[in-house]
């Protein structure tokens, strides 16, 4: 009987499991996204330094304000369509973004002769941020005139580049 009672205590023992023990646990999560509208970039208007007189040669400088402002002989002649190019940016409302302008030079040509464009500049810097969902971007540069510059309308040679990104 002694036995029986000792193997009835210990199958006791080596099976029971307090009341309340566990032996596994769960929890939960939730799990979010915020989608945002793609940033886009679209052109209002191109870039134009109007009329020049080449003089004997030197800068045009186009500010992203229309002012022109010369460095050498070169003089300015009408001013009517002097046109800084001018972009809108659109995007999610209160994201900043940064811009990419050309750091190279482009050209201009006339078919024949041809006259070089750089040291881009914009309204904003290198950065901004989409307050109302949009912006405007406007963007100058600089001309270099050779002395005596062959008369003619110049054109950029391909499209020049601007980039935007969600910072």
């Amino acid at each position: 009987m002694r036995s029986f009672l000792f193997l009835s205590l210990m199958s006791f023992f080596c099976v029971y499991i307090p009341a309340g023990a566990q032996t596994t646990a769960t929890a939960t999560f939730t799990a979010s996204v915020t989608v945002i509208e793609p940033i886009s970039i679209t052109t209002v208007s191109h870039m134009n330094f109007a009329s020049l007189d080449a003089g004997m040669g030197g800068e045009i400088i186009l500010t992203p304000q229309n002012t022109r402002t010369t460095k050498g002989d070169v003089r300015l002649a009408e001013e009517t369509n002097v046109s800084a190019a001018a972009f809108i940016v659109n995007g999610d409302k209160g994201h900043s973004y940064s811009i990419t302008l050309p750091q190279e030079g482009f050209i201009l040509s006339n078919g024949s002769q041809n006259i070089r464009i750089k040291d881009f500049t914009s309204d904003i810097g290198r950065s901004a941020v989409l307050t109302k969902g949009s912006s405007e971007i406007r963007v100058g540069a600089t001309l270099e005139i050779d002395p005596q510059q062959i008369p003619g309308n110049y054109r950029s040679i391909g499209s020049i580049p601007i980039t935007v990104n969600y910072n």
